[in-house]
């Protein structure tokens, strides 16, 4: 299948247009990525967490969700709904955070683990927030 790049300027005759990649689209895509090795890193953490509390690990996987959801969505805007859709991203994040602590303190998973994924959501969240203030 071609990329986006590789059907760019491919008929002769035809000026190469601009590259179809922005100049926010790495920092999207790092910022998905980062939400996705959170999720990956979580899951076994939610998978726990739905054998003791089936809402608790449902209300963790749509907040995690929705913070990449919203991220993404923040690319695809204008400014001010961009900054609204990042602050949305960061609101989810703490919700996030909060599960994984609550759920630690309940005892349905180890503290060591949920304080990692926190420490990672945290770092996303420092991200997030110059995003939210731009």
């Amino acid at each position: 299948m071609l990329g986006m790049d590789d059907r760019v300027g491919q008929r002769s005759g035809v000026t190469q247009a601009a590259p179809v990649e922005g100049m926010d689209t790495t920092l999207r895509q790092q910022l998905l990525d980062q939400v996705i090795s959170i999720i990956q890193r979580a899951r076994p953490l939610i998978e726990a967490i739905e054998r003791k509390d089936q809402d608790l690990s449902k209300q963790l996987r749509r907040s995690l969700n929705s913070t990449g959801l919203n991220v993404s969505e923040a690319f695809g805007v204008k400014a001010g709904n961009a900054r609204q859709s990042f602050c949305r991203a960061l609101g989810e994040l703490y919700e996030s955070q909060a599960s994984l602590q609550l759920a630690a303190a309940w005892g349905y998973i180890n503290d060591e683990p949920a304080q990692a994924v926190v420490a990672d959501l945290g770092a996303l969240g420092g991200r997030l927030y110059g995003l939210s203030r731009r």
